[in-house]
């Protein structure tokens, strides 16, 4: 077979393919674990539910694939998830007025005000409100109550608190 491009004649052309042509086996590396953070995993009453769908989900989608990499990724997954559930501890809101697991706040920096959700690890999504109680805006803001005005060291600044929600 002639390359694609002109070659001077009598001259070989290399031989080489790309990587997306070659056919993935069984015997390719399996996918890495999912990392598990240590200590409690603490989740809402919506994130166990989250966490049951997300197993539910999984074992169904084993039963029909029959992808030797896909049923890797698959039974990874469900593995990170058997585990977050047996690690889970559902926490309810605090109602004492403070910043808590599971309380909604509103927070006003650098002239922006933001209102968002503390909940667990894998409930986190910023984009929808919601952060997790290990992130350092989260760490921060833990006891605090309305009217209080924070100091966060990295990024370094002033957060008021306006308010707290269970």
């Amino acid at each position: 077979m002639a390359p694609p491009w002109p070659y001077p004649a009598g001259r070989r052309y290399p031989a080489f393919m790309s990587r997306a042509f070659v056919k993935e086996t069984a015997s390719s590396a399996p996918p890495p674990e999912r990392m598990v953070a240590e200590g409690p995993n603490l989740v809402t009453a919506q994130g166990y539910a989250h966490i049951e769908s997300e197993i539910a989900r999984i074992e169904a989608a084993l039963k029909t694939e029959s992808n030797v990499l896909l049923r890797e990724t698959l039974e990874r997954d469900l593995r990170y998830w058997a585990t977050q559930r047996g690690r889970a501890e559902i926490v309810k809101p605090a109602a004492d007025g403070s910043v808590a697991f599971g309380t909604r706040v509103t927070i006003a920096r650098n002239g922006r005000t933001q209102t968002f959700r503390i909940a667990g690890e894998d409930e986190a999504a910023p984009a929808s409100g919601t952060i997790s109680w290990r992130s350092p805006l989260a760490q921060a803001l833990l006891g605090a109550r309305a009217g209080d005005v924070v100091e966060m060291e990295k990024p370094k600044g002033e957060i008021e608190v306006l308010s707290v929600e269970p």
